[in-house]
């Protein structure tokens, strides 16, 4: 489980926008790429992401 404090200085690295998780992903509001969370941590790399 990701924690609240962590989500909310997280931001999407292609487009700066804010993320929530969602179904174990961290998905970003504003382009909506979605970014895999390992063994309980966000892989916030463009590389990596689905979307």
């Amino acid at each position: 489980m990701i924690d609240k404090d962590l989500l909310d200085i997280l931001a999407c690295p292609a487009c700066k926008g804010d993320v929530e998780l969602k179904d174990n992903k961290i998905v970003c509001k504003k382009c909506g790429k979605k970014y895999p969370v390992r063994d309980g941590i966000p892989v916030m790399l463009i590389d990596e992401a689905e979307g």
